[in-house]
């Protein structure tokens, strides 16, 4: 892929993210807690092995 088109894309996701963020900040808040939120089980498996 060329250098250009990589920085390209790169941009346009970070121009939608952040108009995102601005026009929609609950729902932006929501998607990032979903994500963490994907690796809680995975902290309490790991917290249950530690005595």
């Amino acid at each position: 892929m060329p250098g250009w088109l990589r920085k390209g894309i790169a941009l346009f996701i970070a121009a939608f993210a952040l108009f995102y963020i601005f026009t929609r900040p609950e729902d932006a808040a929501a998607a990032v807690k979903g994500f963490f939120g994907a690796f809680d089980p995975i902290v309490k498996f790991f917290q249950s092995l530690i005595p």
